[in-house]
């Protein structure tokens, strides 16, 4: 999760930043894919954000988004979710794009090996449901030419309900994926960050920033960056100069000295 929002902080803003240092940009338009509460509510604080969800309210589903989402949004986070939607994966990728604005960027983890090459569990998924027999789950899918398969030793991830994992994707074949999906930058920010907590032992299943265009900073969100500076600065000068107008024996640094002397520390 740290890696994730240092990852956005870094496409939207250039800098390492901790999510509550975040600037509050209500210019910039993001969208959550069953974003942690943990996040999402700091992220609404922050920005035109909104968190969604597959399974309840507020419904989203980013493998077949109503075209009227198209174009409108400077991020979109997708955390665990990519493994979970129904082939062809291609497909749900170039929509999330069409999503973006043309510098917009998707910030996506999801599990993927160095293995040589993917493996879809499902590749002729039509109609399909997931029903119990014999106390176990298994997957009954009809072809689009009428043939059933029965799937079993299903694997599921927990999460707010049990998500079906569709296939199991390898880095070799998942950043062409994403460059055929129209984005054109796409990173993969495998590098520790101590500072944040930020440590991979591994190197496989990092954070990804796939970005439609070049990186800009729109000139709304700019304004809004310069003002919150401005009024912060305004904010320090006026408490400086009420501590500096409090009486030297009451100014909170004085009180601490005499803590201090007190209790020889």
């Amino acid at each position: 999760m740290r890696g994730l929002l240092r990852v956005l902080g870094l496409e939207l803003f250039g800098t390492n930043l901790t999510l509550p240092a975040f600037p509050r940009v209500k210019s910039l338009r993001g969208i959550g894919t069953s974003d942690t509460e943990q996040y999402a509510a700091v992220l609404a604080k922050k920005f035109d954000y909104r968190n969604t969800f597959y399974d309840h309210a507020p419904r989203f589903d980013i493998a077949d988004p109503p075209q009227e989402e198209f174009g409108k949004y400077d991020f979109v986070i997708s955390s665990e979710v990519f493994e979970h939607v129904p082939p062809p994966i291609e497909q749900a990728f170039a929509k999330t794009a069409r999503l973006l604005k043309p510098n917009g960027v998707l910030v996506l983890t999801l599990p993927y090996s160095i293995e040589d090459q993917s493996l879809e569990h499902f590749p002729d998924l039509y109609e399909y449901t997931v029903a119990q027999v014999g106390g176990e789950s298994v997957l009954v899918n009809r072809t689009r030419e009428g043939q059933v398969q029965v799937y079993e030793n299903l694997v599921f991830h927990l999460g707010s309900g049990a998500a079906l994992e569709m296939p199991e994707l390898c880095e070799k074949d998942l950043m062409p994926m994403l460059s055929r999906a129209g984005f054109a930058d796409v990173k993969v920010h495998g590098e520790s960050y101590e500072a944040f907590g930020v440590l991979y032992p591994e190197n496989w299943s990092l954070p990804i920033a796939a970005r439609r265009g070049s990186y800009a900073l729109g000139r709304d969100a700019a304004r809004e960056i310069v003002d919150e500076l401005v009024e912060s600065r305004a904010e320090v000068e006026r408490l400086k100069k009420h501590l500096d107008a409090l009486p030297a024996r009451n100014r909170p640094w004085a009180r601490l000295r005499r803590a201090a002397r007190t209790t020889g520390q």
